[in-house]
């Protein structure tokens, strides 16, 4: 017979705290878990500070790790921290990018918090129910369903990750969340000229060649704003004669390649930076917010650009994949050149401005306009028998 599993509180104490042992009662800091079983050691956040209720939630715990509860203790049970750190490392060493990555990190810390709120520590205990009263949390959180869906899709990744490693036998659903979308909206030629012009409200001449630098990379790249902010100076190649954006996206890690013309490269080498590695980042955090702010809104609402719902920084890149749709390129090329993991993402998005589909459905209806109607035989049999 095995012997019980002891779980033992200890503290991490803050860096300004002035106690040292870890299994100081009197402070305030962070109570933490950590016990050995099935030959491995456990270490879990108590989700507290007072060491009195640390206490009893120690007991709780050590019912369930040794079967006094519901939760029945496993030999091959792994912790819900731990499978969320492999997960984590496993994205890592992907090349996931930084950003991505701490939106996982995130995201999954408030399930394992929610799944310990509920008593449930290990992967194999967490059911169908749990994650619907997770979800449920989400309009709390996350204001977008856009959000709330892509959190959901990250959740369902790490949970898809844990029975391909056979830590689960199903991956339990998730509820479905209804996306309210806005529509594509490309700018006409007449608003991004519009667009350009309105970079002359900024009466610093440095500052709107760098804004107009920045739009016409997104309108004839299909960047998206953050990879088109952090671009790398040499990131836009030149070879042959011809100009191409060459990197990676940020959201996906996604390769993409896109020719670019050469006025349009040469305005953009142009540009001055303090950090002589990037086009337009300074090194600073949350460039992709600030720029939005202070930069692409004002010009948006100056040349009088209605946004419909849309992202305004997005219609420059809803610009670039329909202007192609239109002229024939295929949409699996598209979605190469937007950098889209899957061609669903681009279908979903573009599928009624892809021209050469909408030509075929026009060919077939206006080929139907010529053709007479013809009487069925046995309806010219029984006229014929009438007369």
């Amino acid at each position: 017979m095995s012997s019980p599993v002891v779980v033992t509180i200890y503290v991490r104490h803050s860096a300004d705290c002035k106690f040292q042992d870890e299994f100081e009662r009197r402070c305030h800091c962070r109570k933490h878990f950590r016990w050995t079983a099935s030959g491995k050691r456990f270490r879990q956040k108590a989700g507290t500070r007072s060491w009195v209720e640390a206490e009893q939630l120690k007991r709780e715990k050590e019912d369930i790790l040794n079967g006094r509860t519901r939760e029945t203790p496993d030999a091959n049970a792994r912790n819900l921290q731990d499978c969320i750190d492999v997960f984590i490392q496993d994205k890592k060493v992907q090349g996931v990018s930084q950003g991505v990555i701490e939106k996982y990190t995130r995201e999954l810390a408030r399930l394992c918090d929610y799944c310990e709120s509920k008593g449930v520590f290990t992967i194999q205990a967490v059911t169908r129910e749990l994650l619907t009263g997770y979800c449920a949390t989400f309009d709390k959180l996350y204001a977008s369903t856009q959000t709330r869906s892509m959190v959901r899709a990250r959740c369902r990744s790490f949970l898809r990750y844990c029975y391909d490693a056979q830590w689960i036998p199903r991956i339990h659903p998730l509820p479905k969340i209804r996306v309210d979308e806005a529509p594509t909206m490309p700018l006409t030629a007449d608003e991004y000229a519009r667009l350009l012009r309105a970079v002359d409200i900024f009466p610093d001449p440095t500052r709107r060649k760098r804004i107009r630098a920045l739009f016409q990379l997104m309108r004839w790249s299909g960047l998206a704003n953050t990879d088109a902010l952090t671009l790398t100076r040499d990131a836009i190649q030149h070879s042959n004669g011809v100009y191409r954006v060459v990197t990676n996206r940020q959201k996906t890690g996604t390769h993409v390649s896109v020719p670019i013309p050469p006025k349009v490269a040469e305005e953009i080498l142009a540009v001055t930076n303090e950090n002589p590695r990037y086009l337009f980042w300074d090194g600073a955090e949350d460039i992709a917010k600030r720029w939005r702010k202070y930069f692409i809104l004002p010009v948006f609402n100056a040349a009088k650009i209605e946004r419909g719902g849309n992202m305004v920084s997005h219609r420059l890149r809803d610009t670039f994949a329909v202007d192609l749709l239109e002229k024939g390129v295929p949409l699996e090329e598209v979605s190469k050149l937007l950098g889209h993991e899957s061609i669903k993402t681009t279908e979903k998005s573009y599928a009624k401005w892809v021209q050469g589909r909408q030509d075929r459905l026009d060919a077939l209806v206006t080929g139907t306009w010529a053709v007479p109607n013809k009487p069925k035989r046995r309806t010219q049999h029984l006229q014929k028998n009438k007369v």
